[in-house]
């Protein structure tokens, strides 16, 4: 192991000798010389993991969430500053996604184009060296995963202002796929437009989710423009380039990509606006030590139907996070129940209260079981 080096002296105050630089930055130029060898290093033994579980078929066959779970977690409890707990996940995050790339990259389907929040909550849960496939539309994003074209799927589920995202729910009444893994992503929005002029707008572009959590600011700000909603922000930039008097309302990121002017922001009404997106697969994964499961449960049609479904997980001290009803496209007047749980299938009380909520579920299907967002 590495001897760990000194830190630097502090910064002098009152009549104290002056800083000599020389000397500070020879020791930042050594911590850097070791903590490159030991990425190196990482990457060697990443490599032997690599070739220890044999010829694989492909990427997604050397990808474990669970581990990457722990692993950030280990950071954030070790954790003692200057630097914040999300910076030093990002870079232990970039580090794991470089490591696993030598084998070969993941290939991560998302609502595209380019741009979009979905690829930065791609970029955050994968890192960079992940590669990321734009697709037209999240029904895309779960044909593309399904068929083995994309090794995973990034897609929003909830936002924290506007509710759960239902055509995506929807998906999971006729999908084979699992949840892997959610992603907690802070959103700010733009407004963005070609002569970066507010007076020139006339017409702005944007995602519905985006227009609604706007809703207020817009109202103030550009009452008489006309608010047109696109299959993505991503799409409104690309729209918004086209005219001076039209404007999109996107990530900062989309400015930079489609050469627009920010005109203002961040404008969303809520100042904790976060979108929840799920990472969906083929398989499920063993449980990382704090873990979320999603139930599909068919209720029967019978008084109190629901309340038995939910007493077993009372009665065994599982919380739930969240429950939505959606109509089960199985008859009329039918519905099915998205759950969330804490804990993992595979573990009591989770696995218990399951088996006693099968005597009264018409159906229950896991969605998936999956490492808890790392804050």
């Amino acid at each position: 192991m590495a001897k760990k080096t000194k830190a630097p002296p502090p910064p002098p105050s009152g009549d104290a000798a002056p800083l000599d630089l020389v000397a500070v930055r020879t020791q930042i130029d050594g911590i850097d010389r070791q903590i490159q060898a030991l990425i190196a290093e990482r990457a060697q033994f990443a490599r032997q993991v690599g070739k220890a579980k044999g010829k694989l078929a492909a990427a997604v066959d050397y990808y474990r969430p669970e581990r990457e779970a722990m692993v950030l977690r280990g950071v954030v409890d070790r954790n003692d500053g200057p630097l914040a707990d999300d910076v030093l996940v990002r870079l232990f995050r970039e580090i794991m996604s470089a490591c696993l790339a030598q084998q070969e990259p993941l290939k991560i389907g998302y609502l595209g184009p380019e741009g979009t929040f979905s690829q930065q909550a791609v970029q955050k849960h994968f890192g960079h060296s992940a590669k990321g496939l734009p697709l037209a539309s999240v029904e895309e994003v779960f044909d593309e995963v399904a068929a083995g074209h994309a090794d995973f799927g990034v897609v929003p589920v909830e936002n924290s202002g506007q509710g759960t995202i239902q055509s995506t729910l929807d998906l999971f009444l006729t999908s084979p796929l699992k949840i892997c893994g959610e992603v907690e992503l802070r959103v700010h929005q733009y407004l963005l437009s070609r002569t970066g002029h507010i007076e020139d707008i006339e017409r702005v572009y944007s995602h519905a989710l985006s227009l609604a959590q706007c809703r207020a600011w817009l109202r103030q700000h550009v009452p008489d423009a006309e608010k047109l909603p696109v299959a993505s922000n991503a799409e409104a930039a690309r729209r918004a380039r086209n005219a001076d008097d039209a404007a999109a309302i996107a990530g900062e990121n989309a400015a930079h990509v489609y050469g627009l002017k920010i005109v203002a922001g961040p404008i969303e009404d809520r100042p904790d606006n976060t979108t929840r997106f799920l990472v969906i697969g083929r398989s499920m994964f063993p449980p990382s030590g704090n873990d979320r499961t999603s139930l599909m449960v068919f209720v029967r049609n019978q008084p109190g139907a629901l309340f038995r479904v939910l007493e077993p997980l009372s009665r065994r001290g599982v919380s739930m996070n969240r429950i939505e009803s959606r109509p089960a496209h199985t008859g009329l007047w039918q519905y099915a129940f998205f759950i969330d749980v804490g804990g993992h299938v595979t573990e009591a009380p989770l696995s218990e209260a399951l088996a006693d909520l099968a005597d009264f579920a018409e159906n229950v299907t896991v969605l998936g079981s999956y490492p808890v967002a790392v804050p």
